[in-house]
C-alpha cells in the first residue's frame, strides 16, 4: 500500500502515524495550492475582487457534492474549531440551559462551550461513556441517559480525536430532532476517512476539516448548516456580506464566506485533494488502510496485554490503544528521536493512550517498527 507513499512530500527518515493531528498533502495537490498563491501575488486585486466569488463557487460546489449536499449549506471555514465557535457563539443559550457532550470529545471544543457556559450561565455536562464500546445501543444509551429537561444542545464528534470512536451520529441526530434538541456535529476526522452524506445523516450544524484525512492544505474546513438552521448563525467575523448589497446564495456564504483579506488558496485547492483521492481509487485505500490498523490494534492489544478500547466496526484509518503505565510525554518524545516514529501519547481520562493513524502512504513494515519500539521500550 505505501505505493503512495512518493505522491506525499513527507520526511522518508520519519515513520509517520501521525496523520490524524495535521494531515499531509500530496506533492500534485501542494503544487497546485502554490501556483494558485503564485497567481494571487502576480494580481491580488484580480484574485480577490473579481474572481474571488467565482472560484470560491466552483470550490463550494466541488466539496458540496463530495459531502452530498447543497453548495448554499456549506461555507468554506479554516478549521472544524472555527466552525464550531461560529455555532457556540450563535445559539441563544441562558442560565439553566445544558449543553450535553461526551468524555470522548476533542480538548479545544470542550475549552470552547466552557469558555461560553462561564459568561452565559449554561451548563456543559460531559457525560461518560466508558470503554469498551462494543455496540452502538452503548453510546445511545450514555447519551440519552445524560438527557434531561433542559438539554438544549447535543455536541458530539462524529469520530472522536483521543478514542478514535466512530458514533453512531445519524440515529443520534434523528432522535434528537424528535425531542427538539439541537445537534452541532464535529466531524473534524470525518471527511476522507469515511463516506458522509451530510443530508442523510441530518445535524443541525455539521463541522469538518479537509486538511485531515481529505488530505487538503491547512488551513481548509468547513460548517454546514441546513436552510431551517442558517438564520440562528452569526457571523465571527463581519465583513462586507452582512447586509450585502448583492446576496449570494444563502445568508451562510453572505455572512462567513468572506473575512476581509485573507489567503483563500487552501480552500479552492480542495477540489484538487477530491479528485487526487478520486483518481486513485480511495476506497480501496481506505480499506486497505482499515486493515492495518486492525493489524495494529490486535498486535498492540497482544503485546500489552490490555484489552482494546472497541472493536474493528467502530473505527477505519484511526485507533487508540490504552498502554501500560507510563508518562505520556517523555514516550512520545523517545519514539521519535530514538526510533523515528512520529504517533501521539496522552492521557485519556486518566490513562496512558496511543493513537495511530493509518493512511495511503503507510505500509505494514510502518507498523512493526512501531510495535518493535513499544516492546523495547516495555522490555516486554
Amino acid at each position: 500500500m505505501n505505493s503512495l507513499a512518493n505522491e506525499f512530500l513527507l520526511d522518508p527518515e520519519i515513520i509517520y502515524l501521525n496523520h490524524g493531528s495535521f494531515g499531509a498533502t500530496p506533492r500534485s495537490v501542494f503544487e497546485y495550492y502554490q501556483d494558485l498563491q503564485r497567481e494571487l501575488e502576480r494580481q491580488p486585486v484580480t484574485f480577490l475582487s473579481r474572481e474571488f466569488q467565482a472560484r470560491m463557487t466552483f470550490a463550494r460546489e466541488a466539496l458540496a457534492k463530495y459531502l452530498c449536499t447543497e453548495s448554499k449549506d456549506i461555507v468554506f471555514v479554516t478549521n472544524a474549531t472555527t466552525a464550531i465557535n461560529i455555532v457556540a457563539r450563535s445559539l441563544p443559550l441562558s442560565p439553566g440551559d445544558e449543553v450535553l457532550t461526551s468524555d470522548h470529545e476533542y480538548g479545544a471544543m470542550d475549552r470552547t462551550w466552557q469558555f461560553l457556559a462561564s459568561r452565559q450561565g449554561y451548563h456543559y455536562i460531559r457525560t461518560p461513556i466508558p470503554v469498551p464500546i462494543l455496540s452502538k445501543n452503548h453510546i445511545l444509551d450514555h447519551i440519552w441517559t445524560g438527557i434531561t429537561n433542559n438539554t438544549r444542545v447535543i455536541f458530539l464528534s462524529h469520530i472522536t480525536s483521543p478514542t478514535s470512536i466512530i458514533f453512531p451520529i445519524r440515529e443520534i441526530c434523528a432522535e434528537a430532532k424528535r425531542r427538539g434538541i439541537l445537534t452541532v456535529i464535529d466531524g473534524a476526522h470525518a471527511p476522507g476517512q469515511i463516506a458522509l452524506n451530510l443530508e442523510e445523516i441530518g445535524a443541525d450544524f455539521y463541522a469538518g476539516n479537509n486538511h485531515k484525512w481529505l488530505c487538503a492544505p491547512k488551513g481548509s474546513g468547513f460548517l454546514y448548516a441546513p436552510p431551517e438552521r442558517q438564520a440562528l448563525l452569526s457571523p465571527l467575523v463581519v465583513s462586507w456580506g452582512w447586509q450585502s448589497e448583492k446576496p449570494g446564495p444563502s445568508t451562510l456564504v453572505d455572512h462567513h464566506e468572506w473575512q476581509g483579506t485573507r489567503d483563500p488558496t487552501a480552500f479552492l485547492a480542495t477540489p484538487k485533494a477530491i479528485q487526487f483521492q478520486q483518481e486513485h481509487h480511495w476506497e480501496n485505500v481506505r480499506s486497505a488502510c482499515h486493515e492495518l490498523a486492525c493489524y495494529a490494534q490486535s498486535h498492540l492489544t497482544e503485546l500489552t496485554g490490555i484489552p482494546p478500547i472497541t472493536t474493528p466496526e467502530f473505527f477505519v484509518q484511526m485507533v487508540s490503544a490504552f498502554l501500560p503505565s507510563v508518562d505520556p510525554e517523555p514516550l512520545q518524545k523517545r519514539l521519535l528521536d530514538k526510533f523515528h516514529i512520529e504517533v501521539p501519547v496522552f492521557k485519556w481520562n486518566g490513562i496512558p493512550t496511543l493513537r495511530l493513524s493509518v493512511q495511503g502512504y503507510n505500509s505494514r513494515r510502518d507498523i512493526d517498527q512501531l510495535l518493535f519500539a513499544i516492546k523495547q521500550m516495555y522490555h516486554l
